[in-house]
């Protein structure tokens, strides 16, 4: 068996089951308080921590993990990505009171920084030459600078939402973070093991690929195939089919971008294309 460490709760436990059932594992389950999952037969998910999934890895306690980018930096524990997946994006940031004009480069030598993450923004602040006091909290960081514990903190941010109705304002960013499959060192050396995780992220690199892709069918006039060719470029091209008593139309079949779909369509109509027909992908394979 695979074992497989999955976030338990939180920003990223939601997408990564999703992800999974999407590229089709089932989860299979003694009840919704259960440890542990069957999934997809081959593999055993085991629901931890999302901070104790390097940890976890690096002791051999599980063979791959889903977890945040920049908890895999905090932890500072050997483990090899394998797949950036697309999902749980944010930012670790410097971040001050919207009424301090504070950067970086004018904290003061000893200034406070309250922060979930103090190897991260120990390794910031020195790698800046900033002499400064981490202030570790094992939550709600927003408050501290308004208490007086902290001149600065060092958080997640996503829209940025939290901090503005907290009072506080990006000062910068530290990394950009978000959901990664990883490894522990040593598992791929393993000729079946590696074939069955390369199988499990060929399956999710599809999903991912395919989320902001769809399927676009048309029948075009085949006098306009070269402006068709134009409008419809797809992956390498669109697929040009004869229709069954069509005459003057053919079928093109191609994958689209989400965003492009508004445009293509108007231009599909503007060239005398019918019965336009756009789904949603599954999965996609180069």
């Amino acid at each position: 068996m695979i074992r497989v460490a999955m976030p338990n709760k939180g920003r990223l436990a939601e997408g990564a089951r999703a992800l999974l059932e999407n590229a089709g594992l089932e989860f299979e389950a003694r009840g919704e308080r259960a440890l542990q999952a069957s999934l997809g037969g081959e593999m055993l998910a085991l629901f931890v921590g999302a901070r104790d999934i390097p940890e976890f890895l690096a002791d051999d306690a599980a063979d791959i993990g889903i977890t945040g980018r920049d908890l895999v930096e905090e932890s500072g524990r050997p483990v090899v990505e394998l797949l950036d997946l697309a999902f749980g994006r944010c930012r670790l940031v410097v971040a001050a009171r919207d009424d301090n004009s504070v950067t970086v480069d004018t904290l003061p030598p000893g200034a406070r920084v309250a922060t979930v993450f103090p190897n991260l923004a120990r390794r910031f602040f020195a790698g800046r030459g900033k002499d400064v006091t981490i202030v570790p909290v094992s939550g709600a960081a927003e408050i501290a600078p308004h208490l007086g514990v902290a001149d600065v903190i060092v958080d997640l941010v996503s829209t940025g939402s939290t901090l503005r109705v907290n009072g506080l304002v990006e000062v910068e960013t530290i990394m950009e973070s978000g959901a990664i499959l990883i490894a522990r060192p040593g598992i791929l050396d393993d000729a079946d093991a590696r074939r069955r995780i390369d199988e499990l992220t060929t399956a999710l690199e599809s999903v991912i690929r395919a989320h902001d892709k769809r399927y676009l069918m048309a029948n075009v006039p085949r006098a306009s195939l070269a402006e068709v060719k134009r409008i419809l470029p797809g992956i390498s091209g669109p697929t040009i089919v004869d229709i069954l008593d069509g005459g003057a139309f053919v079928a093109a079949h191609a994958v689209v971008d989400r965003r492009d779909i508004y445009r293509t369509i108007a231009e599909l109509r503007a060239i005398g294309a019918e019965g336009i027909l756009v789904t949603r992908i599954e999965r996609l394979m180069p």
